[in-house]
C-alpha cells in the first residue's frame, strides 16, 4: 500500500471537485431556498444550476428532473416532521408505571397532553423550518397526484402512530382510532400551515393552546371508563 495520499479529483479548470454527497447536499440546499422563496413553477433547473455554480449536466447527474429534486426536498422535510412527532408520542406508547386502564383522570391527562404535543410538534416544526415548511404546508404542486401523495405521506405516518396511542387511551376500535387520528393530524397540519404563513398574526402559544382544546372536546368523551 502506497503512503502517498490520493490527490483529490479536479475539474477542467483545475479546481477540486466536490465529493458526490457534498454536491448533492449543496444542490438540495440551493433548490430548497429557491423553491421556498419563489415556488416550484417559477424556478427552472437553470436557476438551480446557476445558484449552485455548476453546469446543468452536473445537476442532472444528481437529479434527473426538477420534479425529482423537489420530491427529494419534500421527503427531507417530511422525515423531519415525522421525527418531531415521533419524539412527542414516545412517552405515551405505554402506560406510566402504576397507571391502570381504569384510571380515568390519568388517561384524560395523557389524552390532552398528547394532542397538545402533536399540535405543538407541527407548529414548532413549521416555525423552525421557516420558508421551507411551505414545501409541506403550502406546496404549489398539489394538483399532481404523485406530489400530493408524497406531501401528505408524513401526515399518514403520524396519524397511524397516533392511532396506536389512541387505542390505549380510548374505547375506539382500531379503525375508529385511525379515523380520529387522521382528523386530529389534519387539525395539527392546519395549525402548522397558519404558523408557516409569513403574514400570520397568530402566535405559536395561541395555536398550541387553542387548537388542542378544540380537538380535545371531541376526544375526551371517548376516554376509557371503568366498567
Amino acid at each position: 500500500m502506497s503512503g502517498v495520499a490520493e490527490k483529490p479529483r479536479t475539474t477542467s479548470t483545475g479546481r477540486a471537485r466536490m465529493p458526490r454527497g457534498e454536491r448533492r447536499a449543496q444542490l438540495l440546499t440551493i433548490a430548497e431556498r429557491l423553491f421556498s422563496d419563489h415556488g416550484y413553477h417559477h424556478i427552472t433547473m437553470d436557476d438551480i444550476a446557476e445558484g449552485a455554480g455548476v453546469s446543468k449536466p452536473v445537476l442532472y447527474r444528481h437529479f434527473p428532473s426538477k420534479l425529482d429534486l423537489y420530491l427529494a426536498l419534500v421527503d427531507e422535510q417530511g422525515a423531519a416532521l415525522v421525527r418531531t412527532v415521533r419524539t412527542v408520542l414516545a412517552p405515551f406508547r405505554a402506560p406510566a408505571p402504576g397507571t391502570s386502564s381504569a384510571d380515568e383522570d390519568a388517561l384524560a391527562l395523557d389524552g390532552l397532553a398528547v394532542i397538545e404535543g402533536i399540535v405543538r410538534a407541527y407548529v414548532e416544526y413549521a416555525r423552525s423550518a421557516g420558508p421551507s415548511a411551505g414545501l409541506l404546508f403550502e406546496s404549489d404542486v398539489m394538483r399532481d397526484p404523485g406530489v400530493r401523495a408524497r406531501v401528505l405521506e408524513p401526515d399518514e405516518v403520524n396519524a397511524r402512530e397516533f392511532a396506536v396511542v389512541l387505542g390505549r387511551l380510548t374505547t375506539l376500535t382500531e379503525h375508529e382510532a385511525i379515523v380520529v387520528a387522521r382528523t386530529c393530524t389534519a387539525i395539527a397540519r392546519n395549525a402548522a400551515g397558519e404558523a408557516a404563513r409569513a403574514d400570520s398574526d397568530v402566535t405559536s402559544d395561541e395555536l398550541t393552546r387553542l387548537v388542542p382544546a378544540l380537538a380535545w372536546r371531541g376526544v375526551h368523551g371517548m376516554i376509557r371508563r371503568e366498567a
